[in-house]
């Protein structure tokens, strides 16, 4: 399905060759078969056109199909109203509260330059208000829309943990701390657990000696030792160097968190038990989790590397925290989310009505929550899972577009949101009446959120102090 903007400009490109061969639109209706009111509708980006019908108007204008598809705008005029276009339905311009300038033909071009030229100012302005750890966060939208265009798939390390595997004789079932210990020695590592890791470090490996350490149990909350561990070895496996900025920081990150999902959910077994869930129309992120002995949220993550790929399944996942901030985010589905001017979502506070907040208000929190959501960009159906660590309530959740809830176990919920989020009316301002009555009568203290990305130390590694790590291995190079 093409986007908004792809529609518009080929709307731009079909009225142009139009107007060149000097066809009205029901003039070239008739050459095509279909009502001027249609093309009408296609030349301003409101419907897709089939290929057979694009052809037609291809032929009607003497052009081509490819010529049509191209994503230049045609003219300068067309450029101009694209730009505009997309500036007035940025979720930034839509928080303003302003109603969009109606572009008509009498619309003059420097009429148009000059309301581009006051929302390119507003966007400079927003840009330099944004904290010290903009490159961070922009390193981290980049990564995760170029994930996005990826289906979140990663095939090189799919196949690199598969052989893996094999080669320690994992086959079937929940990944052992056994089998994971075969796959260290294998590549020359001995994993030993310690109580006196280093504070910022989740493990360390002593590439000399030949040793990984790790600390003695799971962090509550967090990632086990199997997976910390693997971790530890795909940086190994995958080449990896220290990192010379956030970005590659980052791309370091995602790349040892796939490999160590890959092996605990191998990808041809676990595709082979989602096909079958979907078959069984009971796809569920629970089932998915106890098959592999994994957490929910690794589980819920998992399902956004294959269900796309491999089920043709969009979806959304959300770790938000209990005060409404998303910390993990990913969707392909079309999802209205929460930005900054820099497009990050990471940190921003999601709407209410989504079930990823109001799962907090259920009392029986031990089984999933599920919610159809209405939104501006469509129907969305929402599995929910929450559950407390010792920096408080977080939820879990895996959703998909209405169509795509007939897959899932509690598709048959009669709970239902209803969310208008970015306008503000929707939950961030309050009742007219109540603000009226209180103006000038209350003061709130604010609760300051923390920041997803912090300015981290310099280092070799980002985050990790290089002097207590290297204190460390002294400690146990001879132990």
């Amino acid at each position: 399905m093409a986007s908004t903007f792809e529609l518009t400009t080929l709307g731009h490109r079909i009225r142009h060759h139009r107007l060149a061969r000097g066809l009205t639109l029901d003039e070239l209706g008739a050459l095509v078969g279909v009502a001027g009111s249609q093309l009408s509708l296609i030349e301003n980006g409101k419907r897709e056109p089939k290929l057979s019908l694009l052809q037609e108007i291809a032929r009607a204008t003497e052009t081509e199909v490819a010529e049509l598809l191209s994503t230049e705008p045609p003219n300068r005029r067309a450029a101009l109203e694209i730009e505009l276009d997309r500036a007035q339905t940025s979720p930034f311009f839509r928080q303003l509260g302003i109603p969009p300038v109606k572009v008509t033909k009498g619309t003059s071009d420097d009429t148009i330059e000059a309301v581009l030229g006051l929302h390119r100012e507003l966007q400079r302005r927003e840009r330099e208000t944004i904290a010290s750890p903009e490159e961070a966060r922009r390193a981290n939208t980049e990564l995760r829309l170029r994930m996005r265009d990826m289906s979140n798939h990663l095939p090189e390390i799919e196949r690199l943990a598969e052989k893996q595997l094999k080669a320690a004789g994992h086959a079937t079932g929940a990944l052992t701390h056994r089998t994971v210990s075969i796959m260290a020695e294998q590549l020359g590592f001995e994993l030993i657990y310690v109580s006196d890791l280093p504070h910022s470090a989740r493990s360390v490996t002593d590439i000399e000696n030949g040793r990984i350490y790790l600390p003695p149990a799971s962090i509550p909350g967090g990632h086990g030792l199997r997976s910390m561990a693997l971790q530890a070895m795909a940086h190994r496996l995958l080449g990896h160097r220290p990192p010379t900025d956030y970005a590659d920081f980052l791309q370091q990150r995602l790349e040892i968190n796939y490999y160590a999902a890959c092996c605990l959910m191998p990808e041809t077994s676990s595709v082979a038990f989602l096909t079958q869930a979907k078959k069984d129309r009971n796809l569920a992120v629970e089932d998915f989790r106890d098959a592999f002995g994994v957490t929910h949220e690794a589980a819920a993550m998992r399902m956004t590397n294959l269900m796309t790929t491999h089920l043709g399944i969009h979806l959304h996942f959300l770790r938000v925290d209990g005060d409404g901030a998303i910390s993990r985010v990913y969707e392909n589905d079309g999802l209205p989310l929460p930005t900054d001017v820099t497009g990050s979502v990471e940190g921003q506070v999601v709407c209410k009505k989504f079930s990823a907040r109001s799962a907090f208000a259920e009392h029986n929190r031990t089984t999933e929550h599920y919610q159809y959501t209405d939104t501006p960009t469509g129907t969305f159906w929402c599995s929910t899972q929450t559950g407390t660590t010792s920096d408080g309530d977080f939820s879990i959740t895996v959703g998909v577009p209405f169509d795509d809830a007939r897959w899932f176990r509690g598709r048959e919920t009669t709970k239902r949101g209803v969310s208008h989020c970015p306008d503000e009316s929707c939950c961030r301002r309050p009742d007219t009446e109540a603000a009226e009555r209180w103006k000038g009568k209350a003061w709130p203290s604010a609760r300051v959120h923390r920041h997803m990305f912090s300015p981290l130390p310099r280092g070799m590694f980002p985050g990790v102090d290089d002097a207590e790590v290297f204190a460390f291995l002294d400690r146990h190079a001879d132990g």
